[in-house]
């Protein structure tokens, strides 16, 4: 009676787990993982370094600078409420009709919509374009689907320690490519020369980034395997699944264990607490990517640093192949050995030094200029942004370990993936339009924005601490069965 135990798809447990040799991962099919998530920051992180100035340049601010914020913003995250309206329908389409078809649909979407924004001359076309890629992008939910059903308990540190790096690499080409290829008729007047390029000064940056996404689609068409549970199993033989499901009461079980658990079943305390994490860590983080490059473009007077466009991208490149790095180099040891949770923590701890360094930085810019010590600041600014980096990693595991069972990991991405959506939504247009009224309003010297992203940032670790200290036991086919 002792050993009597009931598990079902309520029931993720904190056991005790033995520390056991990691498994070796399946390179071929994780790197091309990692080549197709590389081509999501590159198409999305590219229009960063000139975002601002296009804004400015469309003439819908009337020439009023202190505008820019709004409309910049608004941008920004349109992307992100409209992929909150459907990334968790093509989650769950991916647990029945397999991740590979949801992946190329997403990266056939995300290349048209980067042409689009090259070709945008109004404010409607850019809306158009950011809202089509988001209602076809479903790609962050699978993939990390993918990640899970690639890497097992005892690897699953080094595999999700490599999609912040692939982000980072990203984040490093995507804002180099934009920040240095836009306006090209001016950069390299000897080679675009054509009227073409004076009349959409944005499209190379764009087309180079759909061309990325484009090999990146092609790739993946050719040699990725598919990894859904449900679809693997299809290729199984008959006679193998007979003998697993011979009884009765077997056949019953398996025909569970295949079935995805409706939403209403996802909502269990495991999932809830997971998800809600990521959520803050993504609505800060999305805020602070949105402020740092309208905070470098603004002229000094208003509470920017006046920086170039391509200086931008430089300094967020720059950044971006730091914290790939770091990740690589540190990420999984440092989770062994301080643990998901703390690592966490700390990374939302991060948040507060950071935007507590915009107004020192812009105090000093406007007493001395951007000369050394801004620049020593950012990079202070940067450092911090590094420990920060690493809770998304963390998370990522949280999330993994809380689904019910590994059908339902499509589905759990798919919830994680809309809420984190819905808040990156909220977050690009709210920083960006509150450092644009605190300038206007001379709200706490016009440093007000960054006063209030510290107090959410303080009342995110209310929610950091609510983590188990143990991680839940990893989702398997038996989790919905009597034992």
């Amino acid at each position: 009676m002792a050993d009597a135990y009931y598990v079902d798809e309520e029931t993720p447990l904190l056991r005790s787990r033995v520390r056991q040799k990691p498994n070796p991962l399946p390179k071929l099919q994780i790197g091309i993982v990692l080549f197709l998530q590389i081509a999501e920051p590159i198409a999305s992180m590219s229009i960063y370094p000139y975002i601002n100035q296009l804004v400015s340049e469309l003439d819908i601010t009337g020439g009023d600078e202190k505008k820019v914020g709004y409309y910049a913003g608004l941008v920004e995250s349109l992307f992100f409420a409209a992929e909150s309206l459907t990334v968790l329908h093509w989650s769950r389409i991916s647990d029945v009709v397999g991740r590979k078809p949801v992946l190329l649909i997403g990266s056939t979407g995300t290349a048209l919509s980067m042409l689009l924004f090259g070709l945008s001359r109004t404010f409607w076309t850019l809306v158009l374009s950011r809202c089509l890629c988001g209602v076809l992008n479903g790609n962050i939910g699978v993939m990390k689907s993918v990640m899970g059903e690639l890497t097992d308990s005892t690897n699953r540190a080094e595999g999700f320690s490599l999609i912040p790096v692939t982000w980072a690499i990203g984040a490093t080409i995507g804002p180099m490519i934009g920040g240095t290829l836009s306006r090209p008729h001016e950069r390299f007047p000897d080679v675009f020369r054509g009227a073409f390029w004076k009349e959409y000064p944005y499209f190379l940056p764009c087309a180079v980034s759909a061309g990325i996404v484009i090999i990146s689609l092609m790739v993946t068409g050719l040699f990725f395997q598919e990894t859904a549970p449900r679809k693997v199993q299809e290729k199984v033989q008959s006679s193998d699944s007979s003998s697993e499901c011979s009884s009765l009461s077997d056949t019953k079980s398996c025909a569970a264990n295949k079935k995805s658990l409706p939403l209403r079943m996802l909502l269990v305390y495991p999932v809830v607490i997971s998800v809600s994490n990521y959520a803050s860590l993504a609505f800060l983080d999305i805020a602070l990517n949105a402020l740092l490059p309208l905070f470098f473009a603004m002229p000094i007077e208003i509470g920017g640093l006046g920086l170039s466009p391509a200086t931008i991208g430089y300094l967020i490149g720059s950044y971006g192949a730091l914290a790939g790095l770091y990740q690589i180099f540190f990420f999984a040891k440092v989770v062994r050995r301080f643990g998901e949770r703390r690592i966490f923590i700390i990374g939302m701890i991060s948040f507060i030094p950071i935007f507590m360094l915009f107004p020192v930085t812009s105090l000093i810019a406007r007493e001395y200029g951007v000369g050394i010590p801004v620049y020593a600041l950012i990079a202070l600014q940067l450092g911090f942004m590094l420990f920060m980096d690493m809770a998304y990693g963390s998370i990522s595991i949280f999330i993994t370990a809380s689904a019910p069972n590994k059908h339902s990991l499509g589905a759990t991405n798919g919830l994680s993936q809309t809420t984190v959506s819905i808040a990156r939504a909220i977050g690009p247009a709210m920083s960006t339009s509150m450092f644009s009224f605190s300038v206007q309003r001379n709200i706490m010297g016009g440093f007000g924005v960054y006063a209030v992203f510290v107090v959410l940032a303080l009342v995110s670790l209310l929610l950091a601490v609510r983590l188990p200290h143990e991680m839940w036991e990893e989702p398997t086919d038996e989790d919905n069965t009597e034992q």
